[in-house]
């Protein structure tokens, strides 16, 4: 089948679920689907279209696609695809935010309540044998800070609502969101923070969010709350936050995302008992695939009406 122009581009996939993003997609009209579990093959060596998860692109890749016109990471981030010195600018580059919600949302909850109900102190115990209770703090009632307004922040914003929290909100960009008791510009951030029993960041990175949670703003928070960072490492002050939770200035913290990633195992981080390390899952979900389906058919059968202006979710470059 041909594309509005008559032609038929070759999409390359190079994915885990190649082979059933491919099968999905086949009845998209003006493309011929590569699959590939990682790498180029050279049936996928004309391919005009790339898709594949951003950390799976790398330089070498590119270079053994020379028709290349368009790509799509199935990831939000796509810093590294930014800084490939061989991505011609001419090269359209789409990415998969928006479709992040619902488990990043879940992941909010579960380190919230892992935080403040000490869950890993009751790990520790369990492998101990060893019968300890203390109070249980409550979601109800408190008041959660969202860093960053986008759709993640919505669905986040939604659920805490179901477990009567009060949610507030940090944003440039937007001045009333549906469901938000209180909004905040960047500039302040620090008033935020020092309302909130949890401050959740889940802003994108750049120059403007790198290190936006710092020393200063740390320094707001009451001894009693709680930081959770799901947006990306750089835009917390790590140094920071490591003085302030062994000195108990915060009362716990949680971080899906780190500066150097993996973490180095010598990292100190790995051995605060008020923080809990998880290994940028928070994006991940048993139905990711299913997930990015609706948007990347969106955007193939745009592409191959009305080229590149059609595509939702270009990143500018």
């Amino acid at each position: 089948m041909s594309g509005a122009d008559g032609s038929t581009r070759t999409v390359l996939v190079i994915d885990r679920d190649a082979r059933w993003f491919c099968d999905a997609l086949a009845d998209c009209p003006g493309y011929r689907f590569v699959p590939s579990a990682g790498g180029v093959p050279s049936a996928g060596r004309h391919a005009q279209v790339l898709v594949g998860l951003a950390p799976a692109i790398t330089a070498a890749v590119v270079d053994e696609l020379p028709h290349l016109a368009w790509v799509h990471a199935l990831t939000t981030g796509v810093d590294n695809l930014l800084a490939l010195p061989n991505l011609g600018r001419d090269v359209a580059l789409t990415n998969s935010r928006g479709v992040h919600g619902p488990q990043m949302s879940e992941m909010a909850l579960m380190l919230m309540m892992a935080c403040v109900r000490r869950l890993p102190a009751m790990l520790r115990h369990q492998a101990e044998g060893r019968w300890e209770r203390w109070p249980q703090p409550l979601l109800l009632g408190k008041t959660v800070c969202i860093v960053g307004l986008g759709a993640i922040a919505e669905a986040l914003a939604e659920r805490c609502l179901a477990f009567g929290m009060r949610v507030t909100g940090v944003s440039d960009a937007r001045t009333q969101v549906p469901g938000f008791a209180r909004l905040y510009r960047r500039e302040a951030l620090q008033d935020a923070a020092a309302e909130a029993d949890f401050l959740v960041v889940v802003v994108p990175y750049g120059a403007s969010t790198r290190h936006l949670v710092d020393a200063a703003v740390l320094q707001c928070m009451k001894p009693s709350a709680v930081l959770v960072n799901l947006a990306r490492g750089g835009c917390v002050d790590e140094a920071a936050l490591a003085r302030h939770l062994r000195d108990g200035r915060l009362a716990a913290a949680a971080c899906d995302v780190f500066q150097t990633e993996p973490l180095p195992p010598d990292d100190p981080l790995w051995q605060l008992p008020n923080l809990i390390v998880t290994p940028h899952v928070g994006g991940q979900s048993d139905v990711y695939a299913q997930q990015l389906l609706p948007l990347l058919r969106r955007n193939l059968v745009g592409y191959a009406e009305a080229g590149r202006r059609a595509l939702e979710n270009l990143v500018p470059r």
